[in-house]
């Protein structure tokens, strides 16, 4: 395994430490040829982001029938990456749960991809509350099987996910350990708010920062033309509006927008990890000095940022 240039955190107390960078799984590896894929993973891997988010997006609002999953398991098998150096992250849909159960999920989406476990899972956004002890039973009942060893949730409402904790503490089985939230330099009200953050505070869960660009938007500061994360709050054009500052303040530590994006998201303690999507090799390369500016100017970034937080008014227990 290469060596990290960067602190690892484990998604959970006594678990194995993962890489603070993560590729994601949606619109990206079906934006560039087999050979960039494979010359991605391979890179990332040396770069701190051998952590991979996985999904079949086939039902809900994702009902597209992405080809993302199939084409990331080819170019993995194809980059000669060691399994047991990287960490691998899937997905479980509620949108038609329990019509579609979540081992029936998880099959299919390992056989997409052509894998035999993931390392962790997160459950994904739900139209309704789920029922909450059938579904911790469900996923535990997956991490008995083998066939993945832990658990987390996607932008839950903070009494879900407290629900989720107190009924895997009543069955006695694993709770979910990581909480996978929107977070980045616009919108820090969820994770930084009281109530997840009194969870991240007690060590409880650990957090990832998923869309943390912002569609791109804080990236570039282009609008997106493909599909994108939902816009929470209505605020998206108030987070376009602070992109000037957003690249100003960039410059002035010498780094490009998304790096950072990324190194903002790391300077918050409960951070374990940072998804984003990279489609090129330069991005990948231009990300990974997040790292560093992370390490030596961590507070300076916060505080050179305060002014971007763009949801203050919007509530941070994930009810909207």
């Amino acid at each position: 395994m290469p060596e990290s240039t960067y602190p690892r955190t484990a998604l959970q107390r006594g678990g194995v430490p993962v890489p603070p960078l993560a590729l994601g799984s949606w619109n990206t590896w079906d934006r560039m040829s087999k050979d960039e894929a494979v010359a991605l993973i391979r890179r990332a891997t040396e770069l701190d982001a051998g952590f991979f988010d996985i999904a079949y997006y086939n039902m809900g609002p994702h009902a597209e029938n992405s080809r993302t999953d199939i084409l990331f398991g080819e170019a993995l098998r194809a980059s000669g990456v060691d399994r047991d150096g990287i960490t691998l992250c899937g997905k479980l849909w509620l949108w038609d749960w329990p019509n579609q159960g979540f081992r029936q999920q998880l099959v299919e989406s390992l056989g997409r991809a052509g894998l035999e476990r993931f390392d962790t899972v997160v459950v994904g956004d739900y139209g309704k509350v789920p029922d909450m002890p059938r579904l911790v039973a469900e996923v535990n009942a997956l991490i008995s099987e083998g066939l993945v060893d832990s658990w987390g949730i996607n932008n839950w409402q903070i009494a879900h996910t407290t629900q989720a904790l107190d009924e895997a503490e009543t069955q006695g089985v694993v709770a979910p350990v990581v909480a996978q939230l929107k977070y980045g330099i616009a919108r820090r009200s969820m994770a930084e708010g009281e109530a997840y953050g009194a969870l991240f505070d007690a060590g409880v869960l650990t957090l990832q920062a998923s869309d943390v660009f912002e569609g791109g938007i804080l990236a570039t500061g282009r609008q997106p033309e493909r599909k994108v994360g939902a816009d929470v709050g209505g605020i998206r054009e108030q987070i376009a509006a602070i992109y000037p500052e957003v690249a100003r303040v960039a410059a002035g530590f010498g780094v490009t927008p998304a790096a950072l994006g990324i190194a903002f998201c790391l300077s918050n303690p409960a951070t374990a990890n940072v998804l984003f999507g990279a489609s090129r090799l330069a991005q990948l390369e231009q990300n990974h000095a997040a790292l560093e500016l992370a390490l030596a100017h961590g507070p300076e970034v916060r505080a050179a940022l305060a002014g971007c937080w763009v949801d203050r008014d919007v509530r941070a227990d994930g009810v909207w």
